[in-house]
């Protein structure tokens, strides 16, 4: 597993990320007297060579390849064993490829499929019961 850095004081803050993960980002050490820096025993570690994954798990989660989605036609060409990540793009591409994973049973990393898929058609539900129709109106 990789090592995670964090900047000097998260713990005190939560702007900085105590109980936020979002906020938990690293920051250099750059005080003059700052014993992160300094690289002072029994202190957190700074961010420095050496720290680099292996070449053989770069690019990999779980020990499999990952392919960025960011159309229906590249879950297409996705062959066995690798693992698909969703681009950033809009909620009608998104449900597109999330109805073509859940038949070809291939696996998204970043995104829960039949949750997904469930609560967008709950919504469409509501919707449709909310909205009248133009002959009831007249």
């Amino acid at each position: 597993m990789v090592k995670k850095f964090l900047r000097r004081v998260w713990g005190s803050y939560s702007k900085l990320g105590r109980n936020k993960k979002k906020k938990q980002k690293w920051r250099k050490p750059k005080g003059r007297h700052n014993k992160m820096r300094e690289r002072s025993k029994g202190r957190p570690a700074v961010v420095s060579v050496g720290y680099k994954r292996d070449k053989t798990l770069k690019n990999k989660i779980d020990n499999q390849n990952m392919t960025i989605i960011k159309n229906a036609k590249d879950i297409e060409r996705m062959q066995k064993g690798e693992i698909a990540i969703i681009g950033k793009m809009g909620k009608k591409k998104k449900i597109e490829i999330a109805k073509r994973a859940k038949e070809k049973n291939i696996e998204v990393h970043n995104l829960n499929i039949s949750k997904f898929l469930k609560k967008i058609s709950s919504k469409n539900k509501k919707i449709e019961n909310k909205t009248p129709n133009k002959e009831d109106k007249k």
